[in-house]
């Protein structure tokens, strides 16, 4: 695996952990961090800046999914850009409904860090377990 890749397995790891300043130290000040369309945090994009992407989308899957976990299963590591695949999990609060959505991440990384996100995600998964 490149530099790249270690820094996104890196993330997937601290998110896990519940490390918030582990899963921002490898972000540009400028990130652009774009949600799936029709997700529920797409509002905001891009969300530009490690604060954004807290405020923008963390907090909302931390506050809204007890348990939320993003579970990496498959790395494509291409030096400047990583993909990756894997499931989003836990339960939605305001419904009590299970979440068990696939995803897709792609990483724009450049100089060691990360630069831009792109997020592609089942949102009829999220649209049926989200409240209305």
């Amino acid at each position: 695996m490149t530099a790249s890749g270690d820094i996104v397995r890196g993330i997937y790891e601290a998110i896990a952990a519940g490390d918030v300043p582990a899963v921002l130290a490898p972000f540009d000040d400028n990130i652009h961090w774009v949600e799936a369309e029709n997700s529920f945090c797409a509002g905001g994009n891009p969300h530009v800046g490690p604060d954004n992407v807290v405020s923008g989308v963390f907090a909302p899957h931390l506050e809204g999914v007890e348990g939320f976990a993003a579970t990496p299963h498959n790395f494509v590591d291409g030096e400047d850009a990583v993909a990756v695949e894997g499931r989003y999990t836990g339960t939605v609060k305001a419904t009590g409904k299970p979440l068990d959505a696939q995803f897709a991440h792609f990483w724009k990384l450049k100089d060691g860090k990360v630069v831009g996100f792109q997020q592609y995600t089942d949102t009829k998964q999220w649209a049926d377990v989200l409240p209305v």
